[in-house]
């Protein structure tokens, strides 16, 4: 089966040096891109530019991304060209991008470089790109995992925002995790089955053993 995996941060730009961005090594995507190939998978590993994680992608194709719109992109092209069977998108993504730079008196700043002289910015966000809004109309007949990262609120409430994942934008499963959660992390699958993982190891082993027994 050819399978997508997305790992790491995107960032959007501020200006041409410098990003507003998530804090995201790409450790667990890269875990389970590697897990994937060894159980005899074509794996794409796309891999946000800004991800720490050392670990590289083993016989996988491995592939960056820069922004939400460019991995958007990525995800297009693959989509053409491959007959892809899964997508685990496990990328932290922005929510956010900017739409105007503004110095202390109301003037847009839009150097390739402002100036620091420029003083005291603010920064106008808007949305950015939902790439897993649009992942079922790209790969309407894969298997699709969502993730969600959630620090307010108790066990309940990220419960909750995950089964709403999958129901607005047509996923077969989502993988939550953060301080909500808990440790460890939780794998949901309609109509209401929460399965537990200790840690990030058991996650990408036991990811793999669940898509096998779906075909």
């Amino acid at each position: 089966m050819k399978i997508i995996v997305t790992a790491g941060p995107s960032y959007e730009p501020i200006d041409e040096v410098r990003r507003i961005t998530n804090a995201s090594t790409g450790e667990l995507g890269v875990r389970l891109a590697n897990a994937l190939a060894r159980a005899g998978h074509e794996v794409f590993c796309l891999k946000g530019t800004g991800a720490t994680s050392v670990e590289p992608p083993v016989k996988c194709h491995a592939l960056t991304f820069t922004t939400n719109d460019d991995l958007h992109e990525r995800l297009s092209r693959l989509a053409r060209e491959h007959d892809i069977g899964a997508v685990f998108h496990a990328a932290a993504l922005c929510d956010y991008k900017v739409a105007r730079v503004k110095d202390g008196r109301g003037a847009l700043q839009d150097a390739a470089k402002i100036e620091s002289r420029a003083g005291a910015l603010s920064l106008t966000l808007e949305p950015a790109r939902k790439v897993i809004a649009g992942l079922r109309d790209l790969f309407p007949r894969a298997v699709l995992v969502g993730w969600k990262y959630e620090l307010t609120g108790a066990r309940p409430d990220a419960l909750a925002k995950a089964w709403r994942q999958i129901r607005e934008c047509r996923t077969d499963a989502c993988v939550v995790n953060g301080r909500a959660w808990g440790k460890g992390f939780g794998f949901c699958t309609p109509p209401d089955r929460v399965r537990e993982m200790p840690d990030k190891a058991q996650l990408a082993e036991f990811l793999p053993q669940w898509l096998e027994q779906r075909r």
